[in-house]
């Protein structure tokens, strides 16, 4: 499905101006602070779990950092981030990173096809600040080190084959992951202020051990035509990847990355925008800016993890700004679809959908407390869009 970019107005004075030759459907936010403009109406009261809903859909907790998972004598980990789902029969699992410094890793949920959890264990371990990665079309589970010089590591959300380091796919502050099976590539997210936003073109698709690190060149604007130019030292020492190509473009603080039809998003929380690529026709723009909706009116801030679904839907969470995980819909609207109250020192992470569409997985990554030892990993269930 093609999306229309989103971002081509700013509401100012309660009117809308064109910005580009371009108009934006801005209705949803004439009135942004106002939940109930997106697909799944109006959020309710908070419910048990402290989380407020749309109506038709509940919530559970999963795990809880320093508690055994529920069924199980596996012992969650601290500061829950990024994840994703896998088919498992017929049942599923979720991943889930940990970022913490040192013995961050990763671990996994196992589920019934009732959504009852049937095990908990680690896949991966003894490395640092694992913060997002991304889902592999060949079922691993690609862990990034969000640290300088970090690596990526492909696991096995089983745990049955050991962790691999994948130091070709080069060493700088990782942040998430997206393949591409049309082109035959992973994009990767660089989460420092000048960071930057790379492709890896294995030698063998399916094979990470080898291949070529290549980073975005395009000018200065938020849109526009890009190209790709090989990083010449992915080892990124003496001169860091991000500064090794002349021309290569900026992106304030790279964070979450999500692959569908000739696209990929990403998003970068310095500056609050989503950022969309037009992969048939090497072009680039803005999805989404909060800068061009006006102060203290934007119903989508501090940006974070981006997951999709089947329907052309994507899933934001935020990092701070009011716990909750928004939804962009193909018709360009803009709107919560769930909050979390009383966890304003938190942060959402890891969002992801089980295989059937039907349960979302994220996590509070420091929970109540505002310690990474408070995390709380939760399921949502209900009638989501296909």
């Amino acid at each position: 499905m093609e999306r229309r970019s989103l971002l081509r107005a700013a509401v100012l004075g309660g009117s809308t101006a064109a910005l580009g030759g371009s108009l934006w459907r801005g209705a949803a936010y004439a009135a942004p602070a106002q939940p109930g403009t997106g697909p799944y109406g109006a959020l309710g009261s908070p419910d048990a779990n402290g989380i407020r809903l749309p109506a038709g859909f509940t919530s559970r907790v999963v795990a809880r950092s320093g508690q055994t998972v529920p069924g199980t004598s596996y012992t969650w980990h601290n500061a829950p981030d990024g994840g994703a789902c896998y088919t498992d029969g017929s049942g599923w699992i979720y991943v889930s990173n940990s970022e913490i410094d040192p013995n961050g890793g990763a671990s996994a949920v196992k589920f019934s096809a009732t959504g009852t959890i049937t095990s908990a264990y680690r896949i991966l371990s003894g490395t640092r600040t694992n913060c997002a990665g991304g889902k592999t079309p060949w079922n691993t589970w690609l862990s990034c080190e969000e640290v300088s010089l970090g690596y990526v590591y492909e696991t096995d959300p089983w745990g049955v084959k050991a962790a691999v380091r994948r130091g070709a796919m080069g060493r700088f502050k990782h942040e998430a992951a997206a393949a591409d099976p049309v082109r035959r590539v992973i994009y990767l997210t660089e989460d420092e202020t000048n960071g930057r936003f790379y492709r890896f073109i294995p030698t063998t698709w399916g094979d990470l051990s080898s291949g070529t690190l290549q980073v975005m060149v395009a000018g200065s604007a938020t849109s526009g035509s890009f190209t790709w130019a090989d990083v010449p030292d992915p080892d990124g020492s003496p001169t860091v990847t991000r500064s090794q190509v002349s021309g290569s473009k900026s992106f304030n603080g790279g964070e979450g990355c999500h692959y569908a039809d000739n696209t990929v998003w990403f998003t970068t929380k310095g500056d609050n925008r989503v950022w969309q690529l037009n992969l048939a026709a090497n072009t680039y723009e803005l999805a989404y800016d909060d800068s061009l909706v006006g102060s203290g009116t934007a119903p989508l801030t501090g940006v974070d993890n981006i997951t999709g679904t089947s329907s052309g839907d994507l899933f934001v969470s935020e990092d701070g700004g009011n716990m909750e995980i928004c939804v962009i819909t193909p018709n360009d609207v803009i709107a919560p679809f769930l909050r979390i109250d009383g966890q304003s020192g938190s942060e959402i992470t890891g969002p992801a959908f089980s295989p059937d569409g039907r349960r979302l997985y994220f996590s509070s990554q420091r929970g109540t407390s505002g310690s990474s030892s408070g995390g709380i990993t939760y399921e949502v269930t209900g009638p989501f869009r296909s």
